[in-house]
């Protein structure tokens, strides 16, 4: 089984790299990233098979809009959101543990996952 693909769309962070998305690719989950609302959209109009979103709204990002656009597309992908309306779920703070540990229930946790075995010819 292939480890969860999830859609993280937030600002663009100060450093280089956000810690939610280290968090979450050390955890093993394939983490997709936009910093607007438009590259979360395109992203995931290319990426449609996605696991779960994770929605941060601010002045960049209209996490209403893109939860609104994937519902239209699917109703199995989770909405996580920070700050955001109409969302599957709420994360009450900005703890990367807590995001974490809702995907890991959510989805199971990718460390414990066997990898696809290639056949052999």
């Amino acid at each position: 089984m292939p480890r969860p693909t999830v859609l993280v769309a937030e600002p663009e962070p100060p450093q280089s790299l956000s810690v939610r998305k280290l968090v979450l690719e050390t955890a093993k989950f394939n983490v997709l990233t936009a910093h607007s609302t438009r590259e979360a959209l395109d992203i995931f109009e290319l990426f449609p098979n996605i696991n779960a979103a994770v929605l941060v709204n601010d002045e960049t990002m209209n996490c209403e809009e893109v939860a609104a656009q994937i519902r239209q597309v699917t109703d199995k992908v989770p909405i996580i959101g920070l700050r955001c309306e109409n969302v599957d779920h709420q994360i009450p703070s900005y703890e990367p543990e807590e995001l974490l540990s809702l995907l890991r229930q959510l989805l199971g946790d990718p460390r414990t996952m066997e990898p696809k075995r290639k056949r052999k010819t």
